[in-house]
């Protein structure tokens, strides 16, 4: 009975590539218009947010005040995000292939 070595991991060979399918243009276009549609979303989020907070503070509503505040802070988290959403896929995509 020979001993061979057990081959715990396959490694693929697969790496990102630009130009392998058609229409990848129109996808970036698709998903640069989504992020576009939701940073306006955020905008009107946060106006109203603001909004709600001031009315609020000036009539008294703690309840209104408070979720005012809690929504002007979501919107600025979701403004963050999706202008960092580049930046952060960038970086863990580059993370990923350092692991082996």
């Amino acid at each position: 009975m020979s001993l061979r070595p057990i081959v715990l991991a396959f490694d693929p060979g697969i790496e990102p590539a630009e130009g392998g399918l058609p229409g990848l243009s129109v996808l970036r276009q698709v998903v640069s218009s989504i992020n576009l549609f939701c940073l306006l979303a955020v905008v009107g989020a946060l106006a109203v947010s603001l909004g709600v907070w001031a009315w609020g503070h000036h009539t008294g509503g703690h309840q209104a005040e408070a979720n005012g505040k809690k929504g002007a802070v979501v919107a600025a988290g979701a403004a963050l995000g999706l202008g960092a959403a580049n930046g952060i896929v960038s970086f863990f995509s580059a993370l990923g292939t350092e692991v082996h």
